[in-house]
């Protein structure tokens, strides 16, 4: 199999047109491949060889690339680690990923904490390769990439993901978004997460496109690697277009290069999408996957029909089944279990086989999340299974409560989870941030979700915060939420305002 994902088997391999930029350097193919040459024969003189794993703890940057690539070359998978981890944490993911060695800065968790593994510091890495750079043999079905979940469930898992899922998913994305060398990503997802990997990095490799790197995402500096790079399109989460849609009125980017953009990894709501749409003359393509389907399953298209609320139909390649309890499909519009299947998904969660096989049965993906097949494919996402709320033994759906609330002019994002309640398990609790400006309070929050949400959907408390706690990916932390949560002791049909 050709291996479309690697550059030194793109339409660019060998030459010096652009293929990674900072805001320091420009690289071309060749000099990539060069310096990937380099760490891997760093890397082999370390021992690490095929079948072993590396762990690389650095922030956004080209060296981080350049290891993943060392990496392959010489067979080995890579662990990205989040480079804010604290000792505890990176310690975990590296007993539990078995890395021979560490990449990461000298001011790093792991720099000067005593850890089982050698390190190698970011600043140390060979640039120049001392033997005749070639193309490397690399099997289609060698693990490439250790993707941990973040664990909000649990410990987190290691997802494996080999060079066959990377190279479907890149280009899978290529094709659907039309990518051309002419294209340039701007990453501004953490590299420690398979969206960027994918989405930003691998599909321009397939294509010979170019990527322009920034280390973390902060309004001011993305405006300014939006004029400094003349980037075409970008892939974000939610939150990034909700502090885009915070920006003051007198700031006025020019996006008009942008071809698309794509938005995905959490739930959004339609308002936010349209107010950044209309404010910013983006095509925001609202996207669906998990990492265990190696980030995309579900896309609306660049062309034609793009239903805002769904995240679109299947990718070319893949299905998407909507399925009851036993595993059976349902009929278009009702509501169910997604499932994904094709040559995205994964070879498993690492060492754990019972995982596993509850995860992925008769190779379908088991997504937890529950959605809604149209009359033309479109997915539309009503919630995380495990989100849902049971209020006296009805389900409800905190999703339909936050898009519900986005209607609200006021309203920039929220959050809905379940409180404990004496009498009835658990009740909505609403945690709303509001647009700069506004002067809404909670009570006029309450009152609008009475307008148009049956009773038992109307929150029990609504508290009005500066900011939603998220974790590392940028998505919601719900589980930190719930934790936060004290028992609502009102009566079932009295709502409580708290601002």
């Amino acid at each position: 199999m050709t291996l479309a994902h690697l550059p030194w088997r793109s339409p660019a391999a060998g030459t010096d047109r652009a293929c990674l930029l900072d805001v320091e350097r420009e690289l071309g193919y060749r000099e990539v491949e060069r310096r990937a040459a380099a760490f891997a024969e760093q890397l082999t003189a370390q021992g690490v060889g095929p079948g072993d794993v590396i762990a690389i703890m650095l922030p956004n940057g080209i060296e981080l690339v350049i290891a993943l690539l060392g990496a392959w070359r010489v067979g080995a998978a890579a662990t990205p680690v989040n480079p804010t981890f604290t000792e505890r944490e990176l310690r975990y993911q590296l007993q539990d990923s078995g890395a021979r060695l560490l990449l990461t800065t000298r001011d790093g968790a792991g720099a000067h904490a005593p850890l089982d593994v050698p390190v190698i510091f970011a600043d140390e890495l060979r640039t120049t390769p001392e033997g005749e750079v070639v193309t490397p043999d690399v099997a289609a079905d060698r693990i490439a990439l250790l993707i941990y979940t973040s664990g909000s469930t649990g410990q987190p898992k290691g997802v494996m993901l080999d060079h066959a899922n990377l190279d479907a998913m890149a280009t899978m994305f290529a094709r659907h978004t039309e990518l051309t060398a002419d294209d340039r990503a701007l990453l501004v997802l953490p590299l420690f997460h398979v969206n960027s990997i994918c989405l930003s990095l691998l599909a321009p490799f397939s294509v010979g496109a170019s990527t322009a790197l920034v280390e973390r995402f902060v309004p001011a500096g993305f405006i300014a690697a939006i004029e400094r790079f003349a980037p075409t399109y970008f892939s974000a989460v939610p939150a990034v277009f909700a502090r885009l849609a915070e920006l003051p009125p007198d700031v006025a980017p020019d996006l008009s290069g942008i071809r698309f953009t794509i938005c995905g990894a959490a739930p959004v709501s339609k308002e936010l999408l349209q107010r950044c749409a209309d404010r910013f003359g983006l095509r925001i393509l609202e996207g669906y996957g998990l990492t265990e389907g190696t980030c995309a399953s579900a896309c609306n298209p660049l062309h034609g029909v793009r239903k805002l609320g769904s995240v679109g139909p299947a990718l070319a390649g893949q299905r998407i089944s909507i399925t009851d309890e036993a595993g059976d499909p349902v009929p278009a519009g009702e509501r169910g279990e997604v499932r994904i299947s094709g040559p995205t998904v994964m070879r498993g969660y690492l060492g754990r086989p019972e995982a596993t096989a509850e995860t992925v049965v008769d190779g379908w993906l088991r997504t937890g999340d529950v959605g809604i097949l149209d009359e033309d494919g479109y997915l539309f996402i009503v919630d995380r299974i495990k989100d849902m709320i049971i209020r006296g033994g009805e389900n409800i759906y905190p999703k339909e409560i936050e898009a519900f609330l986005a209607t609200h002019p006021a309203v920039l994002e929220s959050a809905v989870v379940g409180g404990p309640h004496e009498a009835l398990g658990e009740v909505p609790v609403a945690y709303v941030v509001l647009l700069p400006g506004s002067d809404a309070d909670a009570e006029e929050l309450v009152e609008h979700c009475r307008s148009g949400l049956t009773k038992i959907k109307v929150p029990a408390r609504i508290r009005i915060v500066d900011a939603l706690p998220r974790n590392p990916v940028g998505k919601i932390d719900k589980p930190e939420l719930r934790r936060r949560t004290p028992a609502v002791d009102v009566p079932p049909t009295e709502a409580v305002r708290v601002v």
